[in-house]
């Protein structure tokens, strides 16, 4: 499914960076590709396994990654994005896409938004145009009160 052209306007002037799409369906991936391309994308590498997506994550650091949490190799491709939002700072934007939402563990689900298959690629772009979530880490340093500055007194 491609992006009408009224979608693409949706976006004007947001960047997408390069994208690493996670995608073992053939077909969903080759759509995606293209849309994400029409949208600004300036590159998009498919990998079809998480073997291939840990190996492409080595190489380059993508701006946004779009990850299919059921692959043909592994039904915990989530384990993904722990790796790469735990991974040093300016994590990339993430994106869940999975036909079965319900068995995303709710800490994963806050990493990046959830798209349930089938979805517009409008929505995935607009996703990927949205500021990156805080990590795990950062937001847990918060629940501590270990993010927040130390008060100062007026004395």
């Amino acid at each position: 499914m491609r992006m009408s052209k009224s979608a693409k306007k949706r976006n004007p002037g947001k960047k997408l960076g390069d994208i690493l799409l996670v995608e073992d369906d053939a077909l969903i991936a080759v759509a995606l590709e293209g849309s994400l391309l029409d949208a600004g994308a300036k590159s998009v590498k498919i990998c079809t396994t998480t073997e291939d997506a840990l190996a492409a994550l080595r190489e380059h650091k993508p701006d946004g990654l779009v990850l299919d949490v059921h692959l043909a190799d592994r039904d915990d491709g989530w384990a993904i994005a722990e790796l790469v939002n735990s991974v040093g700072p300016k994590p990339p934007r993430i994106v869940f896409s999975t036909g079965s939402p319900q068995d995303i563990p709710a800490e994963i689900a806050e990493l990046g938004p959830v798209l349930q298959k089938p979805y517009d690629h409008a929505e995935l772009i607009d996703a990927l145009c949205r500021p990156p979530r805080e990590g795990l880490i950062a937001r847990l340093r918060d629940a501590l009160g270990k993010g927040e500055p130390e008060p100062t007194s007026a004395s």
